[in-house]
């Protein structure tokens, strides 16, 4: 598989107004960027969204997984409810340079100042652990505007992953590329884990640019699922490489053009999460040319162009888990046929997914929906 996605251990939102500088959102469904207005005077007090993903998971993909290739990471947050943005937005994202805890309580909570966990002006539920505001360590900094606090982070263009986007588009999802980043982490486990060769995996801050939370404009609300939603758009961290072989028989018939017929080949519609599975693909001519031969045309190995992928959805809301994605998702041919990957432990489980195709041929871009569905199961 070329995409291979794992899911948050802890995520927060961090909130300056002075009502909730000492709040713990740990347990909300709702990750938030948004800045409250003060009481009295043009002052505005932004949120920061803290999120970590384990070593462990990171560790397996690079160590595991990847097989000495080169890889792409992309920090991806699913929008929920957005009101009154600017036109034009930046988003951005850098490895925090301390550490915190999640906590679980909640902006509802009937305490304010309710704090098990990381807040605006601390780290933990221990008011001796503040984040730091000077002095930060090497390549490490932090801001803040009116309230101390705020989280404490590694800068340079090597440490920040950027997303600008207008506020028109239907797809306001925050897709961040933290390649740089995520190598930093995993050079942890190689060589030495200090700044700049390596960076102890705290996870990641993210926020608006210092000027636009500095201002005195609000630039709206961003608000998008944590990783405690019961929907199926909790955050992710998602692994992107080419695993892809294409090595065609001698004297091999590649479909380029016409009425194409695909069907996976023992397709079992279910497996467990932790398992790795290869799923092939019969390829023929819907309509075979007619030829006077002793054997069937239908026990014939054809294969699609190597410009041909798949991509995988949420059967249920169509949600698209795996694009199609020429760079990344390219099917595969052997002596065999035609065949892909998928690791199931990137996938949610319990869930139906449904398999697409896509052939990139002489006849232009053939989209291919025969209804191939799996689940997974724990």
């Amino acid at each position: 598989m070329a995409y291979y996605s794992i899911f948050p251990e802890k995520d927060t939102t961090l909130y300056s107004h002075p009502d909730r500088k000492d709040l713990n959102t740990g347990g909300d469904e709702i990750l938030e960027l948004v800045e409250e207005k003060a009481t009295t005077g043009n002052i505005m007090y932004p949120s920061r969204i803290l999120i970590q993903f384990k070593n462990t998971d990171i560790k397996d993909v690079i160590e595991s997984k990847l097989g000495g290739k080169s890889v792409s990471a992309s920090l991806k947050l699913f929008s929920t409810e957005h009101k009154n943005l600017n036109s034009d937005n930046t988003i951005e994202a850098f490895p925090l340079s301390q550490s915190w805890a999640e906590g679980d309580e909640k902006w509802s909570s009937n305490d304010p100042t309710a704090s098990n966990g990381a807040s605006w002006r601390y780290r933990t539920e221990d008011t001796s652990s503040a984040w730091v505001t000077s002095s930060f360590g090497s390549g490490a900094t932090g801001s803040f505007i009116n309230q101390a606090g705020g989280g404490t982070w590694f800068t340079g263009s090597a440490f920040r992953a950027e997303n600008a986007f207008q506020s028109s588009p239907d797809d306001l999802d925050l897709d961040l590329d933290v390649t740089t980043i995520v190598q930093k982490f995993s050079a942890s486990y190689y060589q030495s884990a200090t700044y700049p060769n390596g960076l102890s995996n705290y996870g990641f801050i993210i926020k608006r640019p210092f000027n636009t939370e500095s201002d005195i404009f609000n630039a709206g609300e961003l608000q998008y699922f944590s990783s405690n939603t019961h929907t199926v758009y909790p955050p992710k961290l998602t692994f992107k490489w080419d695993d892809s072989s294409y090595t065609l028989p001698s004297g091999a018939t590649t479909l380029s053009s016409g009425d194409i017929f695909l069907s996976l080949h023992n397709n079992k519609a279910t497996f467990q999460r932790k398992s790795k599975q290869r799923f092939r693909l019969t390829t023929r001519k819907r309509f075979p040319d007619r030829t006077f031969v002793t054997s069937s045309n239908y026990l014939d190995t054809q294969y699609l162009p190597s410009t041909s992928y798949y991509s995988v959805r949420d059967a249920g809301t169509d949600e698209v888990i795996i694009p199609f994605d020429t760079a990344f998702t390219k099917l595969s041919a052997d002596s065999e046929g035609m065949y892909f990957d998928l690791y199931m432990e990137g996938f949610q489980p319990e869930r139906f997914y449904k398999i697409m195709f896509r052939s990139d041929n002489n006849d232009g871009i053939q989209i291919f929906d025969e209804d191939y569905f799996f689940k997974i199961v724990r």
